[in-house]
Parts: C-alpha cells; sequence; structure tokens
C-alpha cells in the first residue's frame, strides 16, 4: 500500500504529533508499505530525507516552537503522481491539512484523519486568543471530519468527545505506538551521576514540551510540595518551553530548586536513558488526547501519577500502574508520590505498567491502523479516477477547491451561531443569551 501523510509538525521538532508521524511512518514501512510523508520546512532538518517531502513555511510562528506551513497550490502534483498513493493521511485539520483534503479530492482517494490534538487549548498561540477563538478551533477541528471516510482518535475518551460535538460517526479508536524493545532497555545510572543525584533517591520524572498548556504550574507545585516534605526526592524534568522559568521559579521559591534538575530537549537514546533515570512518572495535562508520553514511561517500566483527563484515564489504571486522581489537588498529589518513595510500594505497579505498555506496541498499532486504511479503501473515494486527462483533473481540482469552500463555510456558520447564541440581546424573541 502506498500511504501519503500530510503533517504541520515534523523532524527536528520534538513533540507528540511529530513522534506519532515517524513512528507510524517507520512501522508500516517495515510492514512493507511505502510512505510519503509532506511536511514543512523547518531549521536544523536533515539535509537529505527519504521518502519526505518539504513544503516553505514560516518558522516559530508567534514566538512559539511552531513552524507554520505555507501550502502553495500546485507544488505537490509531480511528487502525488509520482508517488502513486492508494490513501491520504491528514494528521492536522488546517493548513497542511486543508492539502491532504484537496489531494484526497483531486485525485479520488480516500481521506483518514487522526485528531491528534485539543486545539481549544492551544489557542493561545494565536493573536487575538479568546473564547471565540477556541470555538473556532473546535469547529474547524468538527467539520474536517466530515470531509474525511475515515476518523481516528487516540483513545476512547476523544471518541466519545467528537462523537458529542456532532462529528463524523466513522470513528476507530487507534493509539499512537511506543517501540516497547527500545525503551525497555536504557542507562539510567550515568544521568544520575551527571546530575548528582543519588543512587538511593527517588527520582519523580516529567518529559514533554514545557508549555502552559500542560497543566505545569500545578504539577511544580505539586512536586515541590512533595520534595519540601521528603529530601529522598528528586525531579527530574525532560524537555523544554516557555513554562521552563516559572517552574524553576517555583521550585526554587520552595526552596527544593537544588533537587530539580531540567535536562533540555533529548531525543534517541539519550531520552530514553532519562526514562530509566526515574522511579516514577508525573503528568498533569489535561489537553492530551493520548498521553504518549505515559505509554513510553510504563514501557520503562515506570508507575505513572497523573490526573484523570482525557487519554489519560485509558492509559493509568489506579492501584494497576499508577495512580489516578480526580482534581488539580496539590497536596493529593504530593501525598500520591510521597506513597511511592519507597521500592515496595512502586514494584507491583511498575510490573502493572508493562503489561500496559505492551498494548501499546508501535507494530499492533500500526496494524489496527492498516485496518482503517483497508476499510476505507474498500468503501472508495467520493470519486474514481485515478488515469483520467488533463480537463478532467483540473475540473476535480476546482471541485477539491470548492470543497474546501464549503468546508469553511460550515465552520463559519457553527461559529456564527455559537456567537449569537451566546450574545443576543435582551429584546430578541426568547430572551437574551444565558
Amino acid at each position: 500500500m502506498n500511504v501519503i501523510m500530510f503533517t504541520n509538525t515534523y523532524l527536528p521538532i520534538v513533540g507528540g504529533v511529530s513522534e506519532s508521524v515517524q513512528r507510524l511512518a517507520v512501522s508500516l514501512r517495515e510492514l512493507g508499505h511505502r510512505v510519503l510523508v509532506v511536511a514543512p520546512r523547518l531549521d536544523g532538518q536533515a539535509e537529505t530525507e527519504e521518502g519526505v517531502v518539504r513544503v516553505a513555511a514560516v518558522q516559530h510562528f508567534n514566538g512559539s516552537d511552531f513552524s507554520l506551513p505555507v501550502p502553495i497550490p500546485g507544488q505537490l502534483h509531480e511528487a502525488v503522481e509520482a508517488f502513486d498513493p492508494d490513501i491520504v493521511h491528514s494528521h492536522h485539520p488546517f493548513l497542511l491539512g486543508d492539502t491532504a483534503a484537496r489531494t484526497a479530492e483531486t485525485y479520488g482517494l480516500p481521506l483518514v484523519f487522526t485528531h491528534h490534538t485539543l486545539y481549544e487549548h492551544y489557542t493561545h498561540y494565536v493573536p487575538g486568543d479568546s473564547p471565540r477563538m477556541q470555538r473556532f478551533a473546535v469547529a474547524l477541528a468538527t467539520e474536517y471530519t466530515r470531509l474525511c471516510d475515515e476518523v481516528i482518535a487516540p483513545s476512547e475518551s476523544i471518541r466519545r468527545l467528537l462523537i458529542e460535538r456532532g462529528a463524523n460517526a466513522a470513528i476507530s479508536v487507534v493509539p499512537s505506538g511506543v517501540d516497547m524493545s527500545r525503551f525497555a532497555a536504557g542507562d539510567g545510572r550515568a544521568w544520575r551521576e551527571r546530575l548528582g543525584i543519588p543512587e538511593e533517591a527517588c527520582v519523580v520524572g516529567h518529559l514533554g514540551r514545557l508549555a502552559f498548556e500542560k497543566n505545569l504550574d500545578f504539577l511544580a507545585r505539586a512536586v515541590g510540595l512533595a520534595l519540601e516534605r521528603d529530601e529522598r526526592l528528586h525531579c527530574l524534568v525532560v524537555g523544554e518551553g516557555e513554562a521552563r522559568p516559572a517552574m524553576e521559579a517555583c521550585f526554587d521559591e520552595a526552596g527544593v530548586g537544588a533537587r530539580v534538575h531540567f535536562t533540555g530537549r533529548l531525543q534517541g537514546q539519550a531520552l530514553i536513558d532519562a526514562y530509566h533515570a526515574m522511579d516514577l512518572f508525573a503528568f498533569a495535562s489535561h489537553s492530551e488526547t493520548q498521553g504518549m508520553v505515559v505509554a513510553e514511561a510504563m514501557a520503562t517500566g515506570l508507575p505513572v501519577v497523573a490526573l484523570d483527563a482525557p487519554g489519560v484515564r485509558e492509559v493509568v489504571r489506579d492501584g494497576e500502574n499508577g495512580c489516578l486522581l480526580e482534581a488539580d489537588d496539590a497536596e493529593a498529589m504530593a501525598a500520591a508520590l510521597a506513597a511511592l518513595v519507597e521500592p515496595a510500594a512502586r514494584a507491583p505497579l511498575a510490573e502493572g505498567a508493562e503489561r500496559t505498555a505492551a498494548a501499546f506496541d508501535e507494530a499492533r498499532c500500526a496494524e489496527r491502523c492498516l485496518e482503517v486504511y483497508r476499510r476505507a479503501i474498500a468503501a472508495g473515494g467520493p470519486f474514481t479516477h485515478a488515469e483520467e486527462g488533463g480537463w478532467e483533473r483540473v475540473r476535480h481540482r476546482l471541485g477539491a477547491e470548492w470543497q474546501m469552500l464549503r468546508h469553511r463555510g460550515r465552520v463559519l456558520g457553527k461559529l456564527v451561531h455559537a456567537t449569537w447564541e451566546e450574545e443576543r440581546p435582551d429584546w430578541w424573541p426568547g430572551g437574551p443569551a444565558k
């Protein structure tokens, strides 16, 4: 099978979507399929990349780590036609996601979309962030599903949320995979020696992009409280981002800054070794669709203390592989961490974590994704014109643009309706907005 993927984030960016796309592409190739990834041009990318097509992009959009692809109509036609895809897989509902939808419509291919992100939690990266912008993000992603033949949700929580929002009901749950064999082996001792962490210390770890939408202010308070009460605890934070200074200040204010160790961004074996330097994992995000780092942590045998949130609750099972907390209660999280300082308390949860992680093995997840592809192909895309000539191709390109205009119109209609319901005047029949 020839699979073409469109993603707004890719190497060398470190993040959940980028990692998911990379791992899926590698797994599909190992299973004998061809994959072409369409991604933005990024600072620091490899000079030569097999199976990747880059498009122009604005780097570090609005001061963030993200780049803004600038899709140019027609620039990918030669690459698409040379690759001869069987299916289009979009990993975003906008920018290169639009290009994916146009490609599927133009070439008569089924379109699959993975809803990786709760976009309403990321509108602060866009000028003019507001509740209205959050509603727009929800409407945009929801309506995009209606352009697709199949939709993939990384967790059951997200599948249910999409159904509640009125998305395309053809949704399959397929989590992003983890390479179990790679994450199971690592050298944590080297990291401990480098950072001056005593061998007998209990290390609370966290890994991910250090962004405010990850609820890191709460995490720092809770972990800081645990460290303040037990000098045997250290904290290892892997990642980089705009929230790091605030986290450092919080730890310093609690008087535990000397026992908190930031590594910055890590990749490859260095990242896996950092996991193995930890004894348990703390996670507080409400904005995940899966919480891939939670599955990675469990693959290294770490019990997880986390908040009950979408994507996370499907992985963390209270009392079996960690502790799942109901609310943002710093005292409760600090107490949960304190209860796992002793190795004997962690051991049964560590065994449960490894059993849980096996369900997220990337080969198994890739096979489930292939089932979705086969179902979409069997059902047939909107057209069947793979061998059509010039005028027919132009006509279908125009049809793709019309489809995208209709999509944007539906999004705008939802936004206007929601705004009117919220702001309608007192004199309007039916009364004022609630």
